[in-house]
Parts: C-alpha cells; structure tokens; sequence
C-alpha cells in the first residue's frame, strides 16, 4: 500500500488522531450514557426526555463514524473497545438509575466535556492547517454547546 501524502506530516496525524481518539471516546461514552437514560428515564417528564434521548442518541451514532473514519483517513488506527473508550474518556461513567432531574445534568456535562475536547483537537488541527479535521470537529463542538444550552434549560 502506498504511503499516505495528505499534506500532512506523521508527527502531525498522530497527534492529531490521539486527540481525535479522546473525543470518540468521550463522544461514544455519552452515547452510551444517553442511550441508557432514553431506556431508564421516568417521572413526569417522561416523553418529552425519552423522545429528546433519542434524538441525541441518534445523533451521536453518526457522530462515532464520523470521528472513527477521519481518524482512519489520517492513517492511524480508530479505537473500538470499551476498554479503549474507558482508559480515554473524560467523562464518567454512571451507576445505577440516577432520576431524571439528574440524568439531564450528567448529560449537560457529559456534552460540555465534550465542547472541552473539541476545542483541544480543534486547536491541533489549525495548527498543521488540518482544514478537513477542523471542519469536523468545530461542526461537532456547535451541536454540543447547542444540547449543553438545551439541556442546561430544562433543569432551570
């Protein structure tokens, strides 16, 4: 197989693809966490959140793959194990059913960490003039800072 020539040098997609690495991890543990409060959540609230879990499950899906093959474009191998996720994530796993009031702030969090992630690979790829990384991740950054606002306005 021929060698990558993206305009990018190796030091730069590694380092690059290690920050993007943290943000699948963290992106796919709030995944995680989402999907699980969208099966658990109950209370008064119920539709409105289960329906709002869902969308934002669904959306972070897509994000994953996203995140997953442009690490791949940058030739280096995407991590796909819980293991993996755990030992790079930032955010935190839950225990137990937390109640909904909770569940939305651990989601506020969750998505803010994930703003907190983007903004470290975005700053990586400006710098190696990484346009194609850039674009997703400041893309990403925009729908996370939009459900932490949403969310932070529920509990309010």
């Amino acid at each position: 197989m021929k060698a990558i020539d993206i305009g990018i040098n190796e030091a730069n997609r590694e380092q690059i693809a290690g920050g993007l690495k943290v943000l699948l991890a963290d992106s796919y543990t709030l995944y995680l966490q989402t999907h699980n409060f969208h099966w658990n959540v109950t209370g008064p609230r119920f539709r409105d959140l289960h329906l709002m879990f869902e969308e934002h499950y669904t959306e972070l899906a897509a994000a994953v793959d996203d995140i997953a093959e442009r690490i791949r474009t940058l030739d280096v191998a995407a991590p796909g194990t819980y293991k993996e996720f755990s030992r790079l994530s930032s955010i935190e796993e839950t225990d137990g059913v937390p109640d909904a009031e909770s569940m939305v702030d651990i989601l506020t969090k969750g998505h803010e960490q994930v703003v907190k992630a983007c903004r470290s690979v975005l700053k990586l790829a400006q710098e190696a003039e990484d346009e194609s990384t850039a674009s997703l991740v400041s893309d990403r950054m925009r729908i996370h800072e939009k459900t932490a606002w949403m969310l932070r306005a529920i509990n309010k």
